[in-house]
């Protein structure tokens, strides 16, 4: 078992090293009949792309994705649709610069995978870090466009990392955090199951499988530890169109059912490993030594994580609302 797909109905897999020829990934699932061209993906991605503030690296890539299978044009509407079989989608690398990870091949890069990536595989593709940098985050954020065509969209949330990026930080070589705030309106109650299907516990594995993300709650998370069960308990009314509640702390998930109100994921994502500043390491022969990692870099990889953010949120919907479809009709 590889571990290089989620999703259960609605699967998506990807492929592809930071600094190979080429990464993607294959959406299995899809119904059939959906519209779907290379545009509407290439907007997700366009979000998520390097080089457009001083705040992301500077690896220059245009991440067109190209789609190599799984549409049709439609003689009766014109439009390329989704045929129900498997979509591959292609996004070519361009812009790598692999001589600059040649000085450190033999060190463990600190608060990167080199060591447990060794460790476990015997193998470590020092050329970025193969598959946990932030590179191969293409590949979802292009899976996104593919879901169920009437599924609520998480819309463009949360930005500004907290703190900010300290002034000069990418000059100096250093790297700041980010914390995330993602919203999805419009999901109807009755998404996700009582124990091993749970739609937050899901939600928080996609967005925890996100490179450099550290820690993830739902509503209120670690902060409902501090209110009493009267503060926390999220009151009911009947209104004009049903159930109406008059607080959200559980972030519209109650006992892993989607309850029809806002769902609010929260995620936070460790300041870049990749600095110039000498750090303690050692070597893959066990010598103790100093690194600094060149190259190019987000001095805060947070920024370009939000579409990735919503693009993991988004599949993870796609997939339970056709589980719920399946189950209950």
């Amino acid at each position: 078992m590889s571990h290089n797909t989620f999703g259960h109905l609605f699967r998506v897999t990807t492929w592809g090293e930071s600094h190979g020829p080429a990464l993607g990934c294959v959406i299995d699932g899809t119904p059939p009949r959906l519209p779907l061209k290379a545009a509407d993906i290439q907007h997700w991605l366009d979000r998520r792309k390097p080089g457009q503030s001083r705040f992301t690296t500077q690896r220059r890539e245009p991440d067109e994705v190209k789609i190599l299978s799984g549409t049709f044009l439609d003689e009766d509407t014109g439009e390329e649709v989704t045929t129900g079989t498997p979509i591959s989608l292609l996004i070519e690398n361009v812009d790598q610069r692999s001589k600059d990870y040649g000085d450190i091949k033999n060190k463990f890069r600190p608060g990167h995978a080199d060591y447990t990536y060794l460790a476990k595989y015997g193998i470590r593709d020092y050329r970025g870090g193969g598959r946990p940098p932030a590179r191969q985050t293409a590949a979802p954020a292009a899976a996104r466009r593919p879901g169920p065509g009437k599924l609520p969209r998480p819309p463009a949330a949360a930005a500004p990392p907290r703190p900010p990026p300290p002034p000069g930080a990418r000059k100096a070589g250093s790297s700041g955090g980010a914390v995330i705030e993602i919203v999805m309106s419009g999901v109807p109650a009755g998404l996700g199951a009582p124990i091993y299907g749970k739609l937050d516990a899901e939600l928080a594995g996609a967005l925890m499988s996100i490179n450099a993300v550290k820690g993830v709650e739902i509503g209120d998370g670690f902060a409902a530890a501090a209110l009493t069960g009267e503060e926390n308990a999220d009151e009911m009314r009947i209104g004009n169109s049903g159930p109406e509640f008059a607080s959200n702390h559980a972030g519209g998930i109650l006992g892993g059912i989607s309850s029809g109100q806002d769902i609010v994921a929260r995620f936070a994502v460790k300041p870049t490993s990749s600095i110039l500043s000498p750090r303690k390491t050692i070597t893959r022969q066990g010598e103790e030594t100093d690194i600094l990692t060149r190259g190019r870099h987000d001095p805060c990889v947070g920024i370009r994580a939000v579409p990735v953010g919503e693009a993991m949120a988004a599949c993870v919907l796609a997939d339970h609302l056709l589980r719920h479809r399946a189950q209950t009709g």
